[in-house]
């Protein structure tokens, strides 16, 4: 089973159970769950991790170099989204633990924010059916041309719109997942329209700032 959850929920959960769990992190960077025991990644930070008292592994291949059942939980924060085989992976997961937890950028921020990382190594897109309880898997659309930094989304809108830009899920025993079109075809929003449209917006509120363009054209039409 997959439902909604929250990260605050999932850390009171490792931070009562850590000391009696194996708790992996897969797709660790260098920002790691604090109770995760092992961390993994593509990308050797090996040396990263030599005082950090975690257990590194570098991931080489599809097949993640793990037994089976080996962790009590896995954590997997933005990862799933980088994959190239979104069902492997998936079933990995299930594979090498029966419990974890699972984030991901909501359709929201995916097409927000301006980054090689959002616009170049993600490959999908996810939404979650709360009915279903089932996560929605597609081929990577953008729907919005990006204009959001990474620096905007984490200092502000993350700690605001949390809920809206990430998906939180944890999940036991299964992962239901669908791969699905569910996005709405749609003309594509460009950054130099909402910013013309915010400006429009902008000026029809601001009555000062309205008058003084309204007199600059007045002038303009009288003088030139």
């Amino acid at each position: 089973m997959i439902q909604r959850t929250s990260k605050e929920h999932v850390l009171k959960i490792l931070d009562k159970n850590h000391n009696n769990w194996n708790i992996l992190d897969i797709g660790c960077n260098i920002a790691p769950v604090e109770y995760a025991q092992t961390v993994a990644d593509i990308q050797d930070f090996s040396d990263f991790y030599k005082e950090k008292n975690k257990k590194f592994i570098l991931i080489k291949n599809k097949i993640l170099p793990f037994k089976d059942n080996e962790f009590d939980f896995v954590y997997a924060s933005h990862v799933i989204e980088h994959v190239d085989d979104v069902s492997f992976f998936i079933n990995e997961l299930k594979r090498i633990s029966k419990q974890g937890y699972i984030e991901l950028p909501s359709l929201l921020e995916d097409n927000l924010v301006l980054s090689a990382n959002s616009t170049e190594d993600h490959k999908w897109i996810f939404k979650f059916d709360d009915v279903e309880k089932v996560l929605l898997v597609e081929k990577k659309k953008e729907l919005i041309e990006p204009f959001i930094t990474h620096g905007v989304l984490f200092e502000t809108l993350r700690k605001n719109f949390r809920s809206s830009l990430v998906l939180e899920l944890l999940w036991e025993n299964e992962i239901n997942y669908e791969f699905r079109n569910f996005t709405v075809e749609a003309k594509k929003s460009y950054f130099f329209t909402i910013i013309k449209k915010y400006f429009s917006h902008f000026i029809r509120r601001n009555k000062i700032i309205s008058s003084l363009i309204l007199i600059m054209l007045i002038f303009l039409i009288l003088y030139f």
